[in-house]
Formats: C-alpha cells, structure tokens, sequence
C-alpha cells in the first residue's frame, strides 16, 4: 500500500499524520509513506526526525488583518495557491498512492484538492473540536472526515461521511506510569502541578504561573514543573522581582521546553496549559484534572471549543484569559489541590473521554479508503 500523508505548520496537524504513520508501518511494515509538507514549515524537521521521506510544495494562508503588508501577502497567496497545486499535481503523478491521507494546515488544501480531482481516494482528519477552515474546505470532496471529537460532527453537512475515531497518542505517553516517573524525577509525596504553554511559551500564562509560583514558594506545599517556553526571556526576571529564589526552592523546577513530557505527564496531580487539541488527548489517555486557559491567538478560537468539550463533561476548569490573573490562577490551583475528591473527579471524566483504539480506527479508515480505490 502506497500512503500519502499531508499536513502542517504546526505540531497538532503534524504529529498526528506521524502517529497514523508510524501505526500503519507497524501493521503493513512494506507500506511505502510519503509526506507532503509545506517549504520550510516545522513539518521539515519533525519528519525527518520521524524517517519519512518528504516533498514539498510552497503555500502560505490569508493574511485577515487589512494593512498594506498583507495585501501584498495575500496576493502571492493567491499566486502559490496555482503553483503549489501544480507542485502537488507533479507529485501525485510520481508516486501515484493508493490514498492520500490529510491532517489540516495549510498545505492540505492544494495536496488534497488535486488528488481528489486526479482521482485518488482521499480522508482527512480533523483533531479540533471546532473543525479548521481547510478541512471544511475539503469535506465534500473526501472519502471520509475524521474526527477526534463528536461535538465537531455538527459543523458538516449530512452528505460528508464523518466518522468518530478521536486523536492518535504517543506510545511513550501511554507507557508511562505514575509511580515510576515520579521516581525518575526525584518527585516526593507532595502534591504535583505541571504547567506550560507550549514549546514556544505563552506571555499571559507565564504572567500567572509568576505569581502561583512565587506565593507557593512561600509554604512550599507543592511541587512544581513549570515549561516557559524558549522565547520567553523575561519570565525568570518577573519572577525574581516577586522575590523568589530559585536556590531556596528545589520543589519548583523552571525549563525553557520540557522535553520529557510523558514522564512529567504522568507524575503530576495536576496540569495547567493551554487548549490545543494534542495536548488535550494525552491529558485525556493519562486520566489527568486540568486547568485550561484556551489561546485566543488562533483560528476561529477553536482551542475554546477544544477546553469546552472537555469543560461541559466535568472533565476539566476553565480560565479565559481575558480573566486570567495570578491571584485567580493561584486560588483556584489551591482549590482543586487540596480537594482530591474533585481532582479525582476531573480525572476520572478526563479518562472517559479517551477513545483507546484511535490509531486503529484511523488505520481501518485509511485501508478501506486505498482498497475501495483499487476496486473502481
């Protein structure tokens, strides 16, 4: 079987097209895979990493602000979007797969669109809970839409297949246990709160995790890993001005970018981030309480809609951040630590909400549509 799989610019379009892969070569090791990603997006580096083999085309997305700038961006837009779909043709041609397979960005829209036209059975998968514009874009053109959530099954229309298979999870996540990773942390019976913001950092979730982390450094009653991003140079100096001190306070440990988040995952008692749909799933396969404070900062606000789907199940807190402040993020972390009723509450609705075998049914969806490819 011949799979061509597509997606990008960020981690949430491109780790789960690499998860489907990897469980695809563990069913049907002869599989040949092909990514398509966009030139000089992240999905470069993180397939590599992964051993595919990767073409590209070039793409770029509207700019919606009006300025002079982005008009000027938005119509080379429009000049890439004929080009890379003749740069997707071209690479259609030459491998020629019995499926494409597309997991959002936008390079997916080009790759996807021409290999619908040329014939080629194609299935997207959309990890949001409020779907992106690509993947409605493509809806009626796919075989089948994945989906990571059932509440993002309202937004297409009733001629689209949409099936629930929810969103594939890392087999290092699933691997860890609690007692263990503790352990190899150097973790004690106290309390566990992780915090970050992604690889990159988030200002106003740095701004607030200040504070929480400066007032429990006074008592020390619990411990803390805190990830504050790569770019965020200011944050040590906020908190040093709130008087901490780091030397005083092993039990609170700072990284720019956790990069043993599994193991952290499955320690902590309690998890604060943001709202992205990945993130949400592995809270969700680790049964773990949360306090999301969505983005706002992206695409039609899907990550409230991701924290929402987890909210109105009793599975997880919420603080937008238009309310979020390092006094209302310290009460309520304070609240839920020391209520291990409802953080086991939280936890257990997390669990439920995890679909087990997700990289199964995205692999099934993936092999009917190359096989009844074959039949026509």
């Amino acid at each position: 079987m011949k799979v061509l799989f597509t997606g990008g610019g960020t981690a949430g379009h491109i780790n789960p097209a690499l998860a489907a892969a990897g469980y695809l070569k563990e069913k049907e090791p002869d599989a040949e895979i092909l990514y398509v990603g966009n030139k000089g997006g992240m999905e470069e580096r993180l397939v590599a990493q992964a051993g595919y083999p990767m073409r590209t085309v070039t793409i770029s997305g509207f700019q919606r602000r009006l300025s002079f700038k982005n008009l000027v961006r938005n119509a080379q837009t429009v000049v890439r979007m004929f080009t890379a779909s003749a740069q997707a043709r071209k690479i259609l041609k030459e491998f020629d797969p019995d499926v494409c397979v597309g997991t959002g960005g936008y390079v997916c829209g080009p790759v996807l669109r021409e290999a619908a036209k040329m014939g080629y059975p194609c299935v997207i998968h959309e990890s949001n809970a409020y779907p992106g514009v690509t993947t409605k874009m493509l809806a009626k053109s796919m075989r089948t839409v994945m989906l990571a959530v059932p509440d993002a099954m309202k937004y297409f229309e009733s001629a689209v297949t949409c099936v629930i298979t929810g969103n594939p999870v890392r087999g290092e996540v699933l691997a860890a246990q609690r007692e263990e990773s503790r352990r190899a942390l150097g973790l004690d019976d106290r309390p566990v709160v992780l915090s970050f913001g992604g690889s990159l950092g988030a200002s106003a979730l740095n701004r607030a995790a200040a504070y929480m982390l400066s007032e429990s450094a006074k008592t020390k009653a619990i411990q803390h890993i805190h990830g504050y991003g790569q770019h965020d140079s200011h944050f040590l100096e906020e908190l040093a001005a709130l008087g901490f001190k780091a030397e005083e306070n092993p039990q609170i440990r700072l990284l720019p970018y956790i990069d043993n988040m599994p193991q952290c995952l499955s320690a902590a008692d309690l998890v604060i981030g943001r709202a992205g749909a990945m993130t949400l799933t592995e809270i969700e396969a680790k049964s773990k309480p949360s306090i999301l404070i969505p983005s706002p900062n992206v695409a039609e606000n899907h990550q409230y809609h991701n924290a929402m789907a987890l909210v109105n199940r009793g599975a997880a807190e919420i603080i937008q951040e238009k309310d979020l402040t390092g006094e209302a993020l310290w009460e309520k972390v304070q609240g839920m630590v020391h209520d291990p009723a409802r953080l086991r509450e939280l936890g257990e609705n997390a669990g439920k909400l995890e679909v087990l075998d997700a990289s199964e049914r995205i692999y099934r969806v993936i092999k009917d549509a190359a096989l009844a490819g074959r039949r026509r």
